[in-house]
């Protein structure tokens, strides 16, 4: 804490006294992000305004060998922007402008803090929209969009952040800036940059693709009485061969907060819902949207409500948008999870979180991207009680057991952060981690970036890939990692 306290002033100089925080009370707003049971109260907070001041934050840290986290909004849901007690948190959200807006080439330019749906306002008078649309797109950043390749309702037809970034202004570890793009020739370091989840560097600047407004735009809502026959029309739908902009779905329980938290007016005693939205040409939206209907009904919908207008749909939405905070009406407290199936399995794995939740006494509530197989289960517990954490905590783990047997993945768009690092050795082998994280070294040699984060255990930069016999050299020593 020494080095911290030396740095204070330096950092007062590069920014400007009242942009460096070292209060304890202020400095708790910043203990977490939006996964509370994981939490660290920061050493220092610095608010740069400029890639420049970025840049010198970062080389006075490597100087000082103190780690540092980046941090935009904060809404992030895999604890990946969890601060370092004996580090800096580097802040972006003053870093708020929209930089360049070029419509003939279909991009514009804007500063790590601007909130997601801010860059579809300034571009929609021009007919164009910024596609990845996480759920949190009201609050979230771009730069944190950026570091987990966040992902959307919407990311079935458009894909993920990955699809719509072009290129990035980078600090990186050592305090250089440099400029990442798709278009340059060599090896892609942008695509490893985007989803690496701050710690290859931090983005200071981000070129995003545009796209043009649909020309139509339909969407529905089907209410089932089981979440296995929402289940069957997403299959059928898909089979069909129709790629929908976005096919969401909600089971009971998630019906339920939703209807606490904001009165969507879901079809009452509906044991799931599913939100199919249709976009493109009008003659095309209206084959596919009637083959969508008719789907729903055969796969045994007993009400569907399709959109009249921009306000009806918006309602429509408004439910599956406000999920994961409409829990809280319903419960004290819960975790929001975040794994990948195959389509195909997905009523064997719902059946499977149906048995967990039934032998641990444990609800949980499904909300999730149907089309690509993405859930999003939300375990639910009382935080009062005592063990009831713990016990949230293993049917969470167990969920993630279930999409790896299953053939999936333990992170769709969330990312891995601290809350699933431990995970990471289920899916990949002691090789396949020694890969990544040579790859890490390559970028942060000196370990300084985001340390901690994604790899269940840290890698000395240097030290020989293969299996470890006994303790790591860094374990315990929490001053270095």
């Amino acid at each position: 804490m020494d080095s911290l306290r030396t740095l204070g002033p330096r950092l007062a100089e590069i920014v400007g006294a009242d942009r460096v925080i070292t209060d304890p009370v202020r400095l708790r707003t910043y203990e977490c992000d939006g996964l509370t049971n994981h939490r660290s109260t920061p050493g220092v907070v610095v608010l740069p305004d400029t890639a420049e001041q970025i840049a010198a934050i970062v080389r006075e840290c490597a100087a000082a060998g103190i780690p540092y986290v980046a941090r935009g909004s904060g809404t992030g849901l895999s604890g990946g922007a969890l601060p370092r007690a004996d580090g800096v948190l580097i802040v972006t959200s003053r870093m708020r402008r929209v930089l360049e807006i070029d419509i003939p080439g279909q991009r514009a330019v804007v500063e790590p803090g601007v909130i997601n749906l801010d860059v579809t306002r300034a571009v929609r008078p021009y007919g164009y929209y910024f596609a990845p649309d996480p759920s949190s797109q009201q609050i979230c950043s771009v730069g944190g969009n950026v570091a987990e390749n966040s992902g959307g309702a919407h990311c079935l037809k458009y894909g993920f952040t990955a699809h719509h970034v072009l290129a990035c202004e980078v600090v990186t570890p050592d305090g250089e800036l440099v400029e990442l793009s798709a278009d340059g020739p060599g090896y892609d370091l942008l695509g490893v940059f985007v989803g690496a989840e701050g710690t290859l560097g931090i983005t200071t600047k981000i070129t995003v693709r545009l796209t043009r407004v649909p020309e139509t735009v339909q969407t529905l809502l089907a209410a089932f009485d089981s979440i296995e026959a929402g289940g069957t029309a997403v299959s059928a739908i898909i089979g069909a061969g129709v790629v929908p902009a976005a096919i969401e779905m909600m089971d009971a329980l998630a019906i339920e907060a939703a209807e606490a938290a904001v009165r969507c007016e879901y079809p009452p005693g509906a044991g799931s819902v599913l939100i199919v939205e249709l976009d493109g040409p009008d003659a095309e939206v209206a084959a596919q949207f009637a083959e969508v209907e008719r789907l729903c009904r055969d796969a045994g919908a007993f009400e569907i409500r399709i959109a009249a207008d921009d306000a009806e749909r918006a309602l429509i939405w408004k439910g599956r948008k406000s999920a994961f905070a409409a829990v809280g009406r319903i419960s004290p407290a819960y975790l929001v999870q975040d794994g990948v199936i195959p389509r195909t399995v997905l009523p064997d794995v719902l059946a499977g979180i149906d048995a967990l939740s039934a032998r641990s006494g444990v609800r949980v509530a499904n909300v999730f991207h149907a089309g690509d197989g993405n859930l999003h289960p939300l375990v639910l517990f009382d935080d009062s009680e005592p063990g009831a954490e713990e016990r949230a905590e293993e049917v969470s783990g167990a969920i993630l057991d279930l999409c790896i047997e299953h053939g999936g993945s333990i992170t769709g768009e969330h990312g891995v952060g601290v809350d699933k690092s431990r995970y990471m050795p289920r899916m990949f082998t002691d090789t396949d981690l020694d890969t990544m994280q040579m790859v890490r070294c390559g970028f942060d040699p000196a370990g300084l970036c985001n340390p901690g984060k994604v790899f269940p255990t840290p890698r000395l930069c240097g030290e020989v890939p293969g299996k470890r016999k006994g303790p790591h050299p860094f374990e315990g020593k929490a001053d270095i990692f």
